[in-house]
């Protein structure tokens, strides 16, 4: 279950976004569960980090939608905010407060849909989840979320987290399989990186956290348009 904020004084609006969500919800298979806030005082003063998303007005009564966003990023730098407004020139500006989008009014479900489709994938990747592989003592989880790069080593492939190693049994185009959707690229015939942990790129090597992986020519051009796509959306797959 996703859970969405609606902050927006005008009922009609709420009302009408909320039906896109249970809409998009149906033919996704996604459940969303929606709370309208007509105040945004109100909204600020029983926020708790239990939202993922956050539909936000920016022309309201009392405290507008900009000025709230900056409260909440005070105590809660990770929720997804969206803003839905009509002042389509003051929107551009939710990208100093880390907006994820913006939405102009009055929004179809055609823009709902592409812009929740972007959304979605962006939580599924924040979240990560586990993968269970084959080791020589059973199954074990590997969350993807802590997984810095898969190494192919001989026959074995081995899983470097944040916690440790993790040696199994299986083949790098079955784990690539397992991985995809989330932001994982492959640089060589043994390697393959969670971009979120690259620290530094160059034509003949990646780094991640202090390892240096090296680019193979075959791969260089794919790797670095993946790369740079992977960048150029703000750290999220395009």
């Amino acid at each position: 279950m996703i859970n969405v904020a609606i902050v927006e004084d005008d009922r009609k609006a709420a009302e009408r976004l909320s039906s896109f969500f249970s809409k998009y919800g149906a033919e996704h298979g996604i459940e969303f569960r929606t709370v309208h806030f007509e105040s945004s005082v109100n909204f600020l003063s029983v926020y708790s980090c239990d939202y993922e998303l956050i539909m936000m007005d920016i022309d309201m009564p009392e405290m507008n939608g900009m000025e709230l966003v900056r409260r909440i990023r005070e105590r809660d730098t990770e929720v997804m905010i969206i803003f839905v407004t009509n002042l389509a020139q003051y929107a551009v500006k939710g990208y100093e407060v880390d907006a994820f989008d913006f939405m102009v009014k009055p929004v179809t479900y055609a823009e709902f849909s592409m812009k929740m489709l972007r959304a979605v994938n962006c939580m599924r990747q924040r979240e990560g989840r586990n993968i269970w592989v084959s080791t020589r003592g059973g199954k074990k989880a590997v969350n993807t979320e802590k997984l810095m790069y898969v190494e192919v080593m001989k026959h074995s492939i081995i899983f470097h987290t944040e916690e440790g190693s993790t040696v199994c049994s299986g083949t790098l185009g079955g784990i690539k399989e397992m991985l995809e959707g989330l932001p994982f690229a492959q640089c060589n015939r043994c390697y393959l990186v969670n971009m979120k942990y690259i620290t530094e790129v160059n034509a003949t090597e990646v780094v991640i956290m202090n390892e240096r992986l090296v680019i193979s020519k075959m791969r260089r051009k794919e790797f670095l348009q993946e790369f740079n796509s992977y960048i150029a959306g703000g750290g999220k797959l395009l």
